[in-house]
């Protein structure tokens, strides 16, 4: 088994459907050597959590069967996936939100939408991935499973928070995991492990969320596709897109996921923000992203200068986003006390302590100026739109960083000289959970042997054409060879 999962490690997940659809490879065989590489590398990364390997396993030879049966096969039959540990469920499946201490034996008996449509198209869920505590902060690490290890560096975190996720895929765990996104935690962590990280519009993937099904529009939530290939993205968004009656913001729209990657950017005009109109950046990352954006121009795009102009600070940006996320956060943690649960502060990170008890009196005329703030914020970058197609910049402003030793691992303080929140505020990519535009972060490149991420930023609903980019780019600057260096990695246990 140990020579097949090495064949399978950085297959895609479209390869290994085609051959079990061709009858080359079985589902039994895919869910083994998947596990197989958990069993042998996960221990060295703490990517994943919590192991599935039962229902995997049952669930492959449902599916073994249905192939001899001649049955009709979705486009993921048998593939191998993960689910993200946070608001992510599969019935029976422990849901620690992040390493919530006092949540390590809860279980939510119900799907979430990944769950619930990867299953349908085929695919095989083997386990959880880690994050971070409530999806708090653009690191993974939490104080009950500990920091996720970057594959290319394992000294190094693999951010967050989709960090377990983005970790697997870029050490050929799985081909495909799950993200969610409420400020950049699918494509922060593809970033720092040189992945595709797909965040879509808003009701692309329909949110199943309850009992507030309204709770991922201030700021928008997403859930998308981490994988190593932009085809690969699509195939996942593919299965997971569509409209769903649960979800009042879910779109009819189709999309050619697919034929998109194929579209290429000719002609395309494209705005490059070296730090989105108001953002440190590390200046080797500025490097990196500026030669990666001269692929796009030889394309066939006209890559311009532009930034958005920001209406505030990115310290008072950062801010906002905490305030706009806060009363969510107090109704997850009252209805887990309606519940019979009672999450103590010492579960929680300080800095998540601090912003629910500056929150608490937030009045109706603040949340309404918070609002307004966001429009602004909306327009600044919907202008650019109006002249050109696409808007670049990096999707981290810095290189991933040290792992701690108290669950707490967070970015820097600042960049360059300039202050910002070491939790979010090295993170552009939430400006997309206020506005509602598409994006994927994209491997750009290395500095020092770690990895440097693309944002591209579609306008709204334009998915496609952020797909069409992406396929682009990976044409013209492949990335496949990089997981050498994750396959080569020495397989020392974390402490």
């Amino acid at each position: 088994m140990a020579a097949l999962a090495d064949e399978l490690a950085y297959a895609t997940a479209a390869d290994v459907a085609a051959r079990i659809a061709r009858r080359e490879l079985s589902p039994v065989e895919a869910v083994e050597a998947c596990i197989a590489r958990i069993e042998a590398r996960n221990p060295s990364l703490n990517a994943v959590v919590y192991m599935g390997f039962d229902d995997a396993r049952d669930a492959a030879r449902a599916a073994e069967r249905a192939v001899a049966a001649g049955e009709p096969l979705g486009p993921l039959h048998g593939v191998p996936t993960l689910l993200k540990d946070l608001y992510d469920h599969k019935p029976g499946w422990v849901s620690t939100f992040g390493g919530v201490r006092a949540l390590r034996g809860f279980v939510a008996n119900r799907h979430c939408g990944y769950a619930e449509r990867m299953e349908r198209a085929g695919a095989i869920l083997v386990g959880k991935a880690n994050s971070s505590v409530l999806g708090f902060r653009a690191t993974c690490d939490n104080p009950l499973f500990g920091p996720t290890r970057n594959p290319f560096a394992p000294e190094r975190n693999a951010g967050g928070s989709s960090g377990g996720g983005a970790a697997a895929v870029a050490d050929g765990l799985v081909a495909v995991a799950e993200g969610s996104d409420a400020a950049g935690s699918i494509r922060v962590p593809a970033a720092w492990c040189g992945v595709v990280g797909l965040q879509p519009s808003p009701g692309r993937v329909p949110s199943l969320s309850r009992p507030n099904g309204f709770a991922g529009t201030s700021p928008f939530r997403y859930e998308g596709p981490i994988a190593r290939t932009v085809a690969d993205a699509a195939l996942a968004m593919e299965a997971l897109a569509g409209y769903h009656p649960a979800d009042a913001f879910s779109l009819r729209e189709s999309v050619d996921w697919r034929g998109a990657v194929d579209r290429g950017v000719e002609g395309r005009r494209i705005a490059f923000s070296p730090g989105l109109g108001g953002f440190p950046v590390d200046h080797r990352v500025a490097e990196v992203v500026a030669a990666a954006v001269t692929a796009f121009e030889e394309a066939g795009a006209h890559v311009e200068p532009l930034s958005p102009a920001l209406p505030r600070d990115q310290r008072e940006l950062s801010d906002l986003w905490w305030r706009m996320m806060m009363p969510g956060a107090h109704a997850t943690l009252a209805g887990w006390r309606a519940a019979g649960i009672d999450v103590p502060a010492g579960d929680l990170p300080p800095e998540l302590v601090r912003r629910l008890e500056e929150s608490a009196g937030l009045d109706q005329a603040a949340i309404t100026r918070d609002q307004m703030l966001r429009t602004e914020l909306f327009d600044a970058v919907q202008s650019v739109f109006a002249t050109h197609d696409l808007l670049v910049c990096p999707t981290a402003c810095v290189l991933p960083v040290e792992n701690g030793a108290d669950g707490l691992t967070a970015g820097p303080a600042e960049i360059e000289g300039v202050a910002i929140d070491p939790l979010i505020g090295w993170c552009p990519t939430y400006i997309t959970n206020f506005t509602g535009h598409p994006s994927v972060s994209l491997p750009a490149g290395f500095v020092d042997g770690l990895p440097v991420g693309l944002l591209v930023i579609g306008p709204r609903l334009g998915d496609a054409d952020v797909l069409a980019a992406s396929g682009a780019f990976e044409r013209l600057r492949p990335w496949a060879g990089s997981y050498d260096r994750c396959a080569r990695r020495p397989l020392t246990a974390a402490g």
